[in-house]
């Protein structure tokens, strides 16, 4: 099973013949067997060559990089193997066309909004009141298929998500005052870390697209632009819930992260290195999590879930299958 390897010391990253090899600021050396490697995540100051970069190229690694404050900078994306150009020209026709384009967004926000609402129910079901938030949130979905513009579902999608976070002071057993997201630079515990988790999920989707033949950089809800892949902006939107909104959950209610995880600095609150650790070790727990797959009818893990997401969108660009975004079922 192919893993992902995260680097926190700083130190050299080499190609070492056909394989990897790590020697840190102190000498420790270690070899990394590329062959086991989806991904490499890099959290400190390291020193990479062109021969290295080839290496990862051919191998069709990715390596997502982040800097002193932990804030996501930037991924090397491999030169694509599975170019489709074909399905490249469908990709674009379906954001051109306004109707179809409309579509789309409005399936991947109706997914997330139920993935939101099933995080809510979850927790009612466990001693947290917080229906008045699901009720909102069950009438302003009603909305989206009414929607007619881009603009007018990111406002639906954006009520729906204000009254999703006002309900986190309800989940979380720690007493943070969460009113509202703040980005950059976060205020609080919990704007930190959904910016920090986010990060990771939108990385690990644009992984999970690297292995297809899509492209990343045309999207449907997010508007593409220049340096960036927002096509996995778009396909995390489904997947926050589930997987990176539940993980901060359980690392607060569980005081795997508290106050003493961070520290404030002039970019606003930041997690030190420890606490990052221990978000990523979490995080690869919970994306090895496996569920029977209701249409497969098989164990799949929740990171599989991801790619099977781009599959379907695949499937619905080349006209084989009209796309439905992946909705929470246990």
């Amino acid at each position: 099973m192919e893993e992902t390897y995260y680097i926190f010391t700083n130190g050299s990253l080499a190609r070492k013949d056909n394989t990897l090899r790590f020697v840190s600021e102190d000498g420790n050396k270690r070899d990394l067997p590329i062959e086991n490697i989806s991904d490499i995540y890099i959290f400190s100051e390291i020193n990479l060559n062109i021969s290295l970069l080839n290496l990862l190229s051919k191998m069709g690694i990715s390596v997502h990089f982040f800097n002193y404050y932990q804030y996501y900078i930037g991924s090397f994306y491999p030169k694509e193997q599975k170019l489709a150009g074909k399905l490249l020209t469908q990709q674009a026709e379906h954001y051109l066309n306004p109707e179809k384009r409309l579509f789309l967004a409005q399936a991947f926000i109706n997914s997330a909004s139920y993935n939101i609402f099933r995080n809510l129910r979850y927790y009612n079901g466990r001693g947290k009141n917080v229906q008045p938030y699901m009720d909102q949130i069950v009438e302003y979905r009603k909305y989206i298929p009414k929607t007619e513009s881009i603009t007018e579902l990111m406002g639906i999608e954006g009520n729906i998500r204000k009254t999703y976070y006002q309900a986190w002071n309800t989940i979380i057993d720690q007493n943070i005052d969460f009113s509202k997201r703040v980005m950059r630079p976060p205020d609080n515990m919990i704007n930190s870390l959904i910016s920090f988790v986010n990060s990771l999920i939108y990385t690990k989707v644009l992984t999970e697209i690297y292995k297809t033949q899509i492209n990343p950089t045309i999207s449907y809800l997010h508007e593409p632009g220049a340096k960036r892949f927002s096509l996995a902006l778009d396909i995390s939107e489904i997947f926050k819930p589930l997987i990176g909104d539940r993980l901060i959950f359980s690392l607060l209610n569980r005081n795997q992260i508290t106050e003493q995880s961070f520290v404030n600095e002039l970019n606003g609150l930041q997690l030190k290195k420890s606490a990052v650790q221990t978000i990523v070790e979490e995080l690869d727990t919970r994306l090895q999590t496996t569920i029977k797959h209701r249409d497969l009818n098989k164990y799949v893990s929740y990171q599989y879930l991801m790619r099977l997401e781009i599959f379907k969108l695949i499937k619905h660009l080349t006209g084989e299958k009209e796309y439905t975004g992946f909705e929470i079922w246990w």
